[in-house]
């Protein structure tokens, strides 16, 4: 396994198991294989609706909880003073641990500083080991790193060889933010498993379409958390650490970013808009 070292000073593995529109029963089997096959990277939210999951999933394991990290991320209703922190508390008696090595703010609406005081609030009290932020975009990244009293340590947005976050990418490194992704093989889209360019490459190298995108954006500096509900594939994609891309076929893969959202645009308020105001008005019932 390969990590990155995080600005508050823990140790990331660059590759994890995300459990995205998995239910709870399949997701406590998932997570048991994962670590099985090697993970120790374990990516879930409050909104997948599967922390239960997660937390029987490495008690079945076996795998000891403080060789497992174990990230989770706050939703848009638990947004606010008070609130989020009760929230965190939640998530942890879900989960069935004693803490979360990084709580992330799900989403970049709402009331986002009063969320990150009480994420500031959890870190100080040691429920939660980091935080950080997910779908911010830069700007909105800028803003919290500049007056918060505690920096966000990573940002999750939508990452793949199709929208490859250059621009975002440059503004993380700067502000010493981690880069990671979500959605690492576009959920498919554009025939992804298919693509003539990383198939090519892969063959070069034995190996598949997923498993180049992964090793191109962990060579990037991007940690990656693909998911699937089989063994067989959660083996395939981790196995990703005994071959080099050279230079020309990053320079070829580089070629393929189309520069925007494939999966969820969070730059388009036609989309953005209506879906939160259904957010907010799920909060008035």
């Amino acid at each position: 396994m390969e990590y990155t070292k995080l600005s508050s000073g823990q140790d990331m593995p660059m590759l994890g198991y995300g459990v995205f529109q998995i239910d709870d029963e399949t997701t406590e089997r998932c997570v048991a294989d994962a670590l099985a096959s090697g993970y120790r990277l374990i990516d879930t939210a409050q909104a997948y609706g599967n922390e239960w999951g997660v937390g029987a999933g490495i008690k079945d394991s076996g795998v000891a909880r403080e060789d497992i990290f174990l990230v989770d991320k706050v939703w848009i209703t638990n947004y606010g003073d008070g609130v989020t922190y009760e929230s965190i508390k939640r998530s942890l008696e879900l989960l069935g641990t004693d803490y979360i090595d990084l709580m992330l703010l799900h989403q970049a609406y709402n009331d986002y500083y009063g969320a990150w005081r009480d994420m500031e609030r959890a870190l100080k009290e040691g429920l939660v080991r980091s935080i950080g932020v997910s779908n911010f975009d830069p700007v909105r990244l800028a803003d919290l790193c500049a007056f918060a009293e505690v920096k966000p340590v990573l940002n999750q947005v939508e990452t793949h060889v199709f929208w490859q976050q250059k621009e975002a990418h440059e503004n993380m490194e700067k502000l010493s933010v981690q880069h990671m992704a979500w959605g690492p093989f576009a959920e498919g889209a554009h025939n992804f498993f298919k693509n003539p360019l990383l198939t090519e490459i892969g063959k070069a190298h034995g190996k598949g379409v997923g498993q180049v995108a992964l090793r191109y954006l962990m060579d990037l500096g991007v940690v990656v958390i693909p998911k699937s509900t089989h063994k067989e594939r959660m083996e395939e994609n981790i196995d990703v650490f005994d071959f080099d891309l050279t230079d020309e076929e990053k320079a070829k893969i580089a070629d393929l970013d189309g520069g925007k959202s494939l999966i969820w645009d969070h730059s388009n308020p036609a989309f953005i808009g209506p879906w939160l105001q259904t957010v907010a008005d799920s909060m008035k019932k």
